[in-house]
């Protein structure tokens, strides 16, 4: 397990409903499960000594989702990021976040900024939490700032310069990306990022996922050959 692990790890964490469902609980009880699962996959993600986790909280698209759960959504964000201090503490772990923040309510946004003032300094895993995020939307965001430093003439952009002006330009494009709970498909999510990303789907509810489901994860990765376009002889 320790050689050729993914530098970065982006989940798409689905599934929670239908794990509550199957429960005969509500909707907001899965979001809460799948929250906890977050929580014990960082973990184990920074026993390995995976360098980013990025996550997808909550996308663009999901605020078509009924306004009762999306309130309880984003009370959920808050209140875990805010309480969490002595996990970050524990493993050292620097927390950033990717989306729209502009577009959150304000107590949202709030404790997102003071989470990532809070683990600025870390050294360990960096969980990058993608929250009010659509990768189409990150892309537009780019382009937007990159339109600005250019007030007089547009000079033309390429691969390389429309990366530094995504959200988050320090931080790699993932080698591995997972989805739970049987979907194929990406979904809006790091659509730019994960061009050359190696794909794991998971036919497993987010809710019932443990740290044995993350290594079979990373060891399905480590059999692959990652070619980006070229021939390896």
């Amino acid at each position: 397990m320790s050689s050729n692990l993914p530098n970065h790890i982006a989940i798409i964490m689905d599934g929670n409903g239908r794990w509550a469902k199957l429960r005969n609980k509500s909707r907001s009880f899965g979001h809460l499960e799948g929250l906890k699962t977050a929580k014990r996959i960082i973990s184990k993600l920074s026993e390995f000594g995976i360098s980013y986790v990025t996550l997808y909280v909550f996308s663009t698209e999901n605020w078509k989702r009924p306004p009762k759960e999306v309130s309880y959504l984003m009370s959920l964000i808050t209140s875990y990021i805010k309480k969490e201090y002595s996990f970050y503490d524990e493993y050292d772990l620097k927390v950033t976040f990717t989306g729209d923040i502009s577009g959150l309510p304000p107590e949202v946004s709030d404790a997102m900024r003071e989470t990532e003032e809070y683990t600025s300094h870390k050294k360990g895993t960096t969980v990058n939490l993608a929250v009010n995020y659509g990768g189409r939307d990150e892309l537009l965001r780019a382009f937007n700032r990159y339109i600005e430093t250019q007030p007089d003439k547009v000079i033309p952009i390429d691969h390389e310069s429309l990366s530094s002006y995504l959200d988050h330009p320090e931080i790699p494009d993932p080698d591995l990306v997972i989805r739970s709970a049987g979907e194929q498909r990406l979904s809006n999510f790091l659509i730019w990022e994960a061009a050359y990303s190696e794909l794991y789907f998971s036919d497993k509810l987010w809710p019932d996922w443990t740290g044995d489901d993350v290594e079979l994860a990373i060891a399905a990765y480590q059999d692959r050959t990652r070619k980006f376009g070229g021939i390896v002889s």
